[in-house]
């Protein structure tokens, strides 16, 4: 009795594949498999990166943003109802800019350092005719308390003083690296060689920004300017002694203007002894009382979110300046801190990238950018804690506002473009 055994099943290889039917393509089975995978190559050379640090900075900003937008949606509904009709009104704005600043800070990580040396100057030189167009044509808008640093242009308005610290990041960045050891060679240098253009250009947007009452902008970008010079090196006494005519001046400027001197009064008497009969109240005591009252109702969970009492017209500017309020009454104080730890994780990237960048212009500028955001978070909770006057600053990537959630995205895909490489990595392999 004999067997016969079943035919063996064909192997891969063994046969030719089969031919395509009339009216195929010939080469769609091979096309198809080398098409996906050349996709999914274009995707990782957008998203790779040789660091960790570049994707915790990215991970860490999208989240901040996200989460404003629930805030955002939650502290202005009320008076977004009330004003335009509409709940959704402010977070709508606040979500198509957001879709805008997102795929800006992408594409931003993507330039070379040679391209932010390259167009520094075209940057600072933008921005200033912007400012300058507030003050000197008048263009500003004065229906934003005493702020006047706003420009409207076809409906559309936006603060210049926002993209002046986006080209501070890489104009400062710039010359403070060329300009360190003029400046440090305190025997031999040339003073004209050290003030120009540094001096002129530097100071002169800052005193743009505070001719247009913009208080809160002024230190923040004074600050800017002071990192980047303590960053950069410079002999502490020399910067020393810049400080000591700033505070001067500052306190002149305060002085010499009544809204900022009442402003720094207020907060001096810690808004005890204010007159509550005062027409100014609401800018003086009124929006930093119910700051703290909403952060003690919310006590350590919070209320829940959507819950906040203070939204009901109680706080002014909810959603921009005071949102940290809103934060902690609807979240409570764990939500507060979330925030909190939240930029103090945005803070460890910025330090961890400088220490891995050998380029003395990619340190700077990320330096600079770390100064301007996580300096303004600070000043932003500080205000709404009562440890500085009421300066009208946002919260970076939380607080409404188009023109500063966008230059500050755009500021981080300036630092992402630095920690995308590993600089002793490429060293070590050369």
């Amino acid at each position: 009795m004999t067997t016969t055994r079943p035919p063996a099943r064909p192997r891969p290889g063994d046969t030719p594949p089969p031919e395509p039917g009339p009216g195929a393509d010939p080469g769609a089975s091979a096309a198809g498999p080398s098409r996906g995978r050349s996709a999914v190559i274009r995707v990782r050379r957008i998203f790779g990166a040789e660091t960790p640090e570049y994707f915790v900075l990215l991970g860490t900003t999208v989240f901040l943003v996200l989460f404003g937008l629930v805030m955002v949606l939650s502290s202005s509904s009320i008076e977004s109802f009330v004003t335009d009709r509409d709940f959704f009104a402010r977070t709508s704005r606040q979500a198509i800019l957001a879709v805008i600043g997102i795929p800006l800070m992408l594409l931003a990580s993507r330039a070379p350092r040679v391209f932010w040396r390259r167009w520094a100057w075209h940057a600072m030189l933008g921005a200033l005719v912007l400012q300058m167009l507030v003050i000197v044509l008048a263009w500003g808008r004065d229906d934003v308390g005493y702020n006047n640093n706003w420009l409207s242009i076809a409906g559309f308005s936006f603060q210049p003083s926002e993209f002046i610290k986006l080209a501070f990041v890489i104009w400062l960045a710039l010359i403070v690296t060329r300009k360190a050891p003029v400046v440090n060679d305190w025997r031999s240098h040339d003073w004209r060689q050290v003030a120009l253009p540094l001096a002129p250009v530097a100071g002169g947007a800052v005193l743009l920004v505070m001719l247009g009452n913009d208080l809160g902008t002024t230190i923040i970008l004074t600050a800017m300017v002071l990192g980047a010079m303590f960053f950069a090196g410079i002999r502490l006494r020399i910067m020393g002694a810049i400080t000591a005519v700033l505070a001067v001046g500052a306190f002149v400027a305060i002085r010499s203007s009544s809204s900022r001197s009442d402003r720094i009064d207020a907060w001096l008497t810690g808004c005890i002894d204010v007159d509550t009969s005062a027409p100014d109240l609401a800018w003086l005591c009124y929006q930093p009382l119910h700051g703290w009252q909403a952060l003690a109702h919310g006590g350590l969970f919070g209320v829940g979110l959507g819950n906040s009492e203070a939204k009901w017209n109680w706080l002014p500017e909810a959603e921009t300046d005071f949102i940290f309020a809103v934060i902690g009454e609807e979240l409570g104080l764990v939500g507060a801190l979330l925030v909190i730890i939240l930029f103090v994780v945005l803070a460890v990237c910025f330090v961890r990238i400088i220490r891995r960048q050998t380029d003395p212009f990619a340190k700077l500028a990320t330096s600079i950018a770390m100064m301007w955001i996580i300096g303004q978070a600070l000043v932003n909770i500080a205000v709404v804690l009562g440890m500085l006057p009421v300066l009208g600053v946002p919260l970076p990537f939380i607080s409404a506002g188009g023109s500063s959630l966008v230059t500050s995205l755009a500021a981080v895909g300036v630092v992402l473009s630095f920690a995308r490489h590993d600089p002793r990595r490429e060293e070590r392999t050369r």
